[in-house]
């Protein structure tokens, strides 16, 4: 780390775009940090052709926000994007000071590879979503669902390749929030495959924030304190 703070690069989950990180994002700009919040490609709500988005592509855009910048940068990745952000981390990792997993953690297999069709809309209800709510208001659920974009099939159903193991030394930070970060360690050890990156590294720190799937709005005060001082001092700052 240097004296002055890592940019950081936000990255949100599936069906979002960087408008999912505005409060946070804001938290921190006002605090003297900068921050780049990525709208992933196939995300856009006017993208013409989901189905030919690639894992590769979603983890090119990453890596090109991360070289935008003149010196390493505290990678922040949501749920899904967890698959993009840790392929980023396999082919740029001397550019990441940090990698903050929020409600995630690195994967090396396809989340769902029997997916059908282009894309993967949001559920209709949120009972059929399946994740935790608390912290949610009816406001910000209604936002979420008015600007929620079909998530592109490919990165859903498609493995990371991975080949470069600098990545394993990466110091990495999973914020555990809809469930602790002990039920993270255990799901890890018996093989669940969007948790089998964390074996593998070698420098991970946990904290856990209870709280929605979505703690950039139900509590974005303590996730911007969380990535603040990662950024100024790493993941063991956070304690």
């Amino acid at each position: 780390m240097t004296d002055s703070p890592a940019p950081l690069v936000l990255v949100p989950g599936w069906w979002l775009g960087a408008w999912a990180w505005d409060g946070v994002a804001d938290r921190l700009r006002a605090s003297g940090h900068t921050v780049t919040a990525l709208t992933l490609p196939g995300l856009e709500p006017d993208h013409p052709d989901r189905g030919s988005v690639s894992l590769a592509d979603q983890a090119d855009a990453i890596v090109a926000a991360i070289e935008s910048h003149d010196r390493p940068v505290v990678l922040a990745v949501h749920s899904g994007a967890s698959q993009p952000g840790y392929l980023a981390s396999d082919r740029v990792p001397d550019r990441i000071a940090a990698l903050v997993y929020v409600d995630t953690a690195p994967g090396r297999g396809a989340i769902d590879p029997g997916l059908s069709g282009p894309e993967l809309p949001l559920a209709p209800t949120w009972e059929e979503l399946g994740e935790n709510l608390d912290g949610i208001s009816e406001a910000q659920l209604a936002e979420f669902r008015a600007r929620a974009v079909p998530e592109p099939a490919g990165p859903v159903r498609e493995a990371p390749e991975l080949a470069n193991d600098a990545r394993l030394a990466v110091p990495s930070l999973v914020v555990a929030t809809a469930f602790p970060a002990a039920e993270y360690r255990k799901a890890a050890a018996e093989g669940a495959p969007w948790l089998a990156g964390l074996t593998e590294l070698t420098d991970v720190t946990y904290v856990d924030l209870p709280t929605s799937h979505w703690p950039m709005w139900s509590r974005p005060d303590e996730l911007a304190e969380i990535l603040g001082a990662v950024a100024a001092g790493g993941p063991s700052a956070v304690g």
